[in-house]
């Protein structure tokens, strides 16, 4: 007698039945692998690997894979770079401008600065002072060889100041400080030099409005001085526009003899400029009025920050998309891997099983792409240099204006933490884009799935 119809069929198998009771002795052997110890199982992590391995079958799916590593990597990188390149032109910009200017200005308040030695003096004797620094400060128009004047800003400062000042002393690139320390001759910036011709040894004449007073009302002052050294800061601005005079000698040219104009402070540490303004007004011992570096800098610095944040996010988002990708082709996987989901499921996969198999899946080329970013990234700014050396031996042209970006190179400066931030951000929203179509497959019925096969 033929078997009835009931009897044909096999019984229905929980899929969330113990392994030992999946009904045969591969649903028990998948059963042992997927209860192994740790967050992931040896077999959940060999279906997650094998679902990621490309096949001709399913070029779709991995065309969306390869697309998505790309862009997680891209974006990583692009991320890394940009916010290195945003915090070295920040930290060079700081280190040039505080440099060359005091970190605290001091101006007289009720009578000149006729004291300004012994002023200088004792307020570079608090703890934590580095040098105080009088000047004579003026603008001038500046001609040289080529004929075409140049507005400059003229600064005097006595030789040893100057010695201090490491900016400028130690960036001499023609010429020597002999002749500066004699009284005899001006430093000129490279790029001043360059414009109006001029080599060390050359002289510069320096006209000021502020000039001798006749019956007939003030006439321009015009003087001719020897260029003794030539100096490169890195700052086109600085190297185009800053004269250094000696200090006697500026005093004469700007009819302030006997006095200085004001006292430049540098100190270890900028950032602690609130903790010395008491320090120095009380070293000054006498009225002052001080302004410090973030005051007349704070619009500056600001906008630096400003577009240091908004760069941030707006990269972020490229990651974001490329997490989208990562959506995209799990759902694909999904689709194509309905069968062998079910046939999972109804060997004794788990729901949690197949849940943490796909987010492997999503979680794995986050991880991939993150990697990959942040190599590409630290490569990129280690030899940005090169790289820009050869742009612009490439393309003819300066890819990096220093006229507009004040820098003459591109600064790259990486920092641990934000580097660290790019990591735990790309690989956050590749948890999160793999979780939704894991739970799909996770819920996916093995019956509905098989139903037609």
């Amino acid at each position: 007698m033929p078997p009835s119809r009931a009897s044909r069929e096999p019984e229905p198998v929980d899929a969330n039945a113990p392994a030992d009771k999946a009904g045969t002795a591969d649903g028990a052997a998948v059963a042992r692998k997927d209860g192994a110890a740790g967050p992931f199982s040896a077999f959940e992590r060999m279906i997650a690997w094998r679902y990621l391995r490309p096949r001709r079958k399913e070029a779709a799916v991995s065309i969306v894979t390869i697309i998505s590593l790309v862009g997680v990597t891209l974006g990583v990188a692009a991320l890394i770079i940009v916010m290195a390149v945003m915090n070295g032109f920040r930290a060079e910009l700081l280190d040039r401008i505080l440099g060359l200017n005091g970190h605290v200005i001091i101006q007289p308040v009720e009578r000149p600065l006729d004291d300004y030695a012994a002023v200088a003096d004792r307020i570079s004797g608090v703890d934590g002072v580095k040098i105080a620094v009088p000047l004579i400060e003026g603008q001038t128009l500046a001609s040289g060889n080529a004929g075409a004047g140049t507005g400059a800003l003229v600064r005097g400062v006595r030789t040893q100041d100057l010695d201090g000042l490491t900016s400028i002393s130690e960036n001499i690139v023609e010429g020597s400080l002999v002749s500066f320390a004699s009284g005899d001759g001006v430093l000129i910036g490279s790029r001043m030099a360059r414009s109006m011709g001029l080599i060390a040894g050359d002289s510069i004449t320096l006209v000021s409005p502020e000039g001798d007073v006749t019956p007939f009302g003030t006439t321009p002052r015009v003087k001719t001085y020897p260029v003794a050294a030539i100096f490169e800061m890195g700052m086109s601005e600085y190297d185009s526009s800053i004269i250094f005079m000696p200090f006697e000698e500026a005093q004469l040219y700007f009819n302030s003899e006997g006095v200085a104009q004001l006292i430049e402070v540098f100190i270890d540490d900028p950032d602690a400029v609130d903790a010395f303004a008491p320090l120095i007004e009380e070293a000054a011992d006498r009225p002052i009025f001080m302004v410090d570096w973030r005051q007349r800098n704070s619009a500056f610095f600001s906008a630096l920050v400003i577009e240091r944040n908004a760069m941030f996010l707006i990269l972020s988002i490229v990651v974001l998309v490329a997490s989208l990708n990562i959506i995209s082709s799990l759902i694909m996987l999904v689709k194509e891997k309905g069968r062998g989901i079910a046939i999972l499921r109804t060997m004794g996969a788990s729901q949690s099983a197949i849940l943490r198999i796909f987010i492997m899946a999503g979680t794995g080329v986050g991880v991939v792409g993150t990697g990959v970013g942040v190599l590409l990234g630290v490569l990129v700014c280690w030899n940005i240099q090169s790289i820009q050396r050869f742009m612009n031996w490439a393309s003819g042209a300066e890819v990096w204006d220093p006229t507009i970006r004040f820098l003459t190179e591109i600064p790259a400066r990486m920092d641990a933490g934000e580097t660290f931030a790019v990591i735990i951000l790309s690989l956050t929203l590749s948890f999160l884009a793999a979780i939704i179509p894991a739970r799909r497959a996770a819920r996916l019925d093995p019956v509905e799935a098989l139903r037609y096969e």
